[in-house]
């Protein structure tokens, strides 16, 4: 009896897929018919060449319907409908009836279209070939392939004997790769519509240091762009240049819908740092104009492994530790950049609550390096591969590893570097960042020319007269917590304002005690009132706003 009270369940849970199951016309399934739980589709393009148009029907999976209320997967761009339009529908066999037309071309491309396909042949002109004239072909083709491959295995024979032959020759190796083009565009046009931002000042608790999602008029969109998950994101992306070497892969300059992006590839044994990163970069309310934006997440077979892609802005000008090497820097474009920094910073570490809020997030990994210079020389934080999130309501610290020193060995922070960090308090890791800021406000000041004769200093990284090139934890803890040194202000900062300003902003960053130093906020609202110098003097106005510090050391933890 229970045999087969179990057998009549199991046929209904059948039975109840079945009919919640939505069969579609497929033109290239078995039986021309497919079966899915999500969407039936059809898409009708023109070709680029003659304007001849194709129609091709599919199934879609619920699971590749992403964001569920406006799939991308169903979305035609406006400004490409006289050449691409796609449509969705849920009954069955439902695509097969759609009627679809695309919109009239524009002259020029109507006029081109028409001469390719008056200037192609037609089937009277085409010259048809007999059996034994194409077996000839064909067998000619791959006679002179053959001779061809063997040809370039003899050059390449005789031209390794030669090497071997002449152990001094002067053979040497020629970066070819292209060079970075100009500025352009780094956000794509196609995706730039389904933005709702506004880059309004966002109101502050003064008691809290977060803010109600309310209050903010662009939380309810969540992470900003949708999540593409979709397989065809990696189809439709061609890859460039190699732009970079991450911890994990390569970063790659790539093509997509007319305009270039940024795709950061991992291997597949680095599954849990791509899904680590892509996590935190869909965190709702996290777009922001001073982080990298986040556009889509996907995978690619390559044939010998699976390819982990992510796919950001695209921003030509690369890191701001290259930007520094080839470019001086006058005071406003200092200003900017460092202003820029750092409000990009105090919104990570910003909690903003309620149903479409963020947590506070710590970078853990701020660097030069891991900062991109944008178009209008603002700048963008990067690589959140390290970054952990705060939860309020439980008051813990989501750590992927528990290791306690993780990021670069020359940003570290002194309670980094000798292991004292309290690992299960946030306000740790946001202190450990400020430390890590002042370092790169360092950095941009080196290469701020005074604006009387031009004079500034070369590009060094931090502790680059202290410590060697590529140095060790010993190396750093001696210099930072041992004998508490930190990096030089040269004396010509003395003569220029904005210099003794941010000198002053960088030192108070540095304090050994991280208790004392200042939150990424106040540093922010500090740079802002930089601009102000023209009314009251620089150093008076760091000095006085130096006394209203607000530490969030009322946290409770111990660092």
């Amino acid at each position: 009896m229970k045999n087969r009270f179990v057998i009549a369940c199991a046929f209904f849970f059948a039975i109840l897929h079945l009919s919640q199951s939505l069969e579609c016309y497929c033109e290239s399934c078995e039986n021309q018919r497919c079966s899915t739980d999500g969407k039936c589709q059809v898409t009708i393009h023109r070709k680029s060449q003659d304007g001849a148009l194709f129609k091709s029907y599919q199934c879609i999976d619920r699971v590749k319907l992403q964001p569920p209320e406006n799939p991308i997967m169903c979305y035609s761009p406006e400004k490409n409908n006289h050449v691409y339009k796609v449509k969705c529908c849920d009954g069955d066999f439902c695509n097969r009836e759609v009627d679809m037309t695309l919109a009239t071309p524009p002259p020029d491309v109507a006029i081109a279209w028409s001469r390719s396909r008056q200037a192609a042949p037609s089937d009277d002109d085409r010259i048809v070939l007999r059996k034994w004239e194409m077996t000839l072909l064909i067998a000619g083709s791959c006679f002179l392939v053959l001779w061809a491959v063997v040809g370039a295995m003899y050059i390449w024979n005789v031209r390794r004997k030669l090497v071997r032959a002449k152990p001094d020759s002067t053979y040497h190796r020629v970066d070819v790769r292209p060079q970075r083009r100009p500025v352009g565009k780094s956000c794509l046009s196609l995706l730039r519509k389904m933005k709702n931002r506004t880059n309004e000042e966002t109101p502050v608790c003064p008691e809290t240091g977060s803010v109600s999602c309310d209050a903010v008029p662009w939380s309810s969109s969540g992470a900003g762009l949708p999540l593409l998950v979709q397989r065809s994101v990696a189809r439709q992306i061609a890859l460039i240049e190699v732009v970079g070497q991450g911890r994990f892969g390569e970063v790659w300059r790539g093509h997509w819908h007319g305009e270039d992006v940024a795709v950061k590839i991992f291997s597949s044994r680095e599954e849990k740092s791509w899904q680590r990163e892509v996590e935190l970069y869909q965190t709702a309310s996290l777009r922001h104009a001073h982080l990298l934006g986040f556009i889509a997440a996907d995978n690619k077979d390559s044939g010998t492994w699976t390819q982990l892609w992510l796919v950001t802005d695209f921003h030509p000008f690369g890191s701001l530790y290259d930007y520094l090497a080839n470019n001086q820097l006058d005071c406003n474009v200092t200003l900017k950049m460092a202003l820029s920094i750092a409000t990009g910073l105090a919104h990570l570490h910003m909690e903003i609550v309620g149903t479409q809020g963020k947590p506070a997030i710590a970078h853990r990994d701020l660097k030069s390096r891991n900062v991109l210079v944008k178009s209008d020389l603002t700048c963008a934080i990067a690589d959140l591969g390290l970054a952990v999130r705060h939860n309020s309501s439980s008051d813990t610290v989501d750590l992927p590893a528990p290791s306690q020193r993780q990021g670069t060995k020359r940003y570290m922070a002194p309670e980094v570097l000798d292991e004292t960090i309290n690992l299960s308090c946030f306000e740790a890791f946001r202190r450990a960042d400020v430390y890590a800021l002042g370092l790169v406000l360092w950095e941009l000041g080196r290469r701020c020319s005074d604006g009387v004769n031009g004079a500034c200093e070369d590009r060094q990284l931090p502790y680059f007269d202290q410590v060697p090139s590529d140095p060790s934890i010993e190396d750093m803890r001696k210099v930072v917590c041992l004998d508490r040194q930190r990096p030089g202000i040269p004396s010509r900062w003395d003569d220029t304002p904005l210099l003794v300003g941010l000198a002053r902003i960088m030192k108070e960053c540095w304090y050994h005690n991280a208790a004392a130093r200042l939150t990424s906020f106040r540093i922010k609202k500090m740079l802002a009132g930089l601009n102000d110098a023209s009314a009251r003097s620089v150093g008076k106005y760091v000095e006085t706003a130096s006394w209203g510090i607000e530490s969030h050391s009322s946290s409770g933890c111990s660092v």
